[in-house]
Formats: C-alpha cells, structure tokens, sequence
C-alpha cells in the first residue's frame, strides 16, 4: 500500500513497508509507512521538513497519523537512549528511582539543556515505572537491533565513538 500523496504533509523519503517491522505489531499494525518530508504545517515562504507515521484502519488513512518535526524526532530517539541507560542500574533502588532525586541527567542542547527525570507527579509511579521496565526489557531487542543500526549509521557519517562537547551525560 503506498502512503498518501495528494495529503498536506508530502513524503520525499519513504518506508512503505514499515507494518512487517512494527516491533511486536510486525505484520499486525496499522503504521504501514513512515515518511520525511515537507510538513503539512508549512506556511508560505517557510518550508520545514517532517517525519511522519502513516496509519491504515482498513478502510481509509487515519487521523492518528502523527507529524514531528526532524528535531523531536532525535530529541525522542535521546531520550529512549537515556532512559534505556538509566534502567541498566534502576535495579539499585528499591522503587527503581530516587525518589529525593528524580532528575536523572541534563543534556546540553541548543545553550540549554534537556532534563531527563522520573515523573513524580505520576500518581501511579510505582506500579507504572515497574511496568515501563518489564517492557523495556520485554522490547529489548527489538530496540538494541534498532539503536545498532542507528549508532552504524551514526558512525558512518563520521558522529562516531567522540564526545560531544555539549552533552553532558553524568
């Protein structure tokens, strides 16, 4: 099935095939593409680009379709890699987290940073941060064969094994 062309958001670079690698929805989910492009919010004169996740019901294209520009895109992509880190040790505390330190690091983007912490205002911390870890781990790989792929191409364009100097990992 090839994702819509005539919609706002128009694909430039496409994987139409992305329901038969969907992580445990492979064959199964209705995200049948994903797709870079120019986004649908574009106004005239100012053209940004976009990824896009395209999804079937069966019958017609979804408004679930979710658009996010490149950046959130890897800001998302960072903040997987961090929480993926984070949970290696989280067995060290008894609730998975400090609850007198939740922040769990800050990462120098853009002359800020992005804070990477538990969410303590989550009434059901406890219970959920032990259901995201059994699902991290449950997931775990599908997401290590992605992040591979990913830090290969990473290297590939020469963002290889150096330090950035803005991040600030703890």
């Amino acid at each position: 099935m090839n994702i819509p062309t005539t919609l706002k958001h128009k694909p430039v670079i496409v994987s139409e095939n992305y329901e038969n690698i969907d992580g445990r929805s492979a064959y199964h989910s209705d995200a049948k593409g994903l797709s870079l492009g120019l986004a649908q919010w574009n106004d005239r004169g100012k053209v940004d680009i976009s990824a896009k996740v395209w999804r079937y019901t069966g019958e017609k294209w979804s408004r679930q379709s979710e658009e996010l520009p490149m950046h959130r895109v890897i800001d998302l992509a960072i903040l997987l890699c961090r929480a993926k880190l984070y949970f290696q040790d989280a067995y060290r505390y008894e609730k998975l987290y400090d609850p007198d330190k939740p922040v769990i690091d800050r990462i120098g983007l853009q002359g800020d940073a992005m804070t990477v912490s538990v969410c303590t205002e989550n009434p059901k911390l406890d219970e959920d941060i032990k259901l995201f870890q059994d699902a991290l781990s449950r997931d775990d790989e599908f997401i290590s064969e992605r992040l591979h792929a990913l830090a290969n191409l990473l290297a590939e364009m020469g963002y290889g094994m150096r330090r950035n100097p803005g991040y600030s990992h703890k």
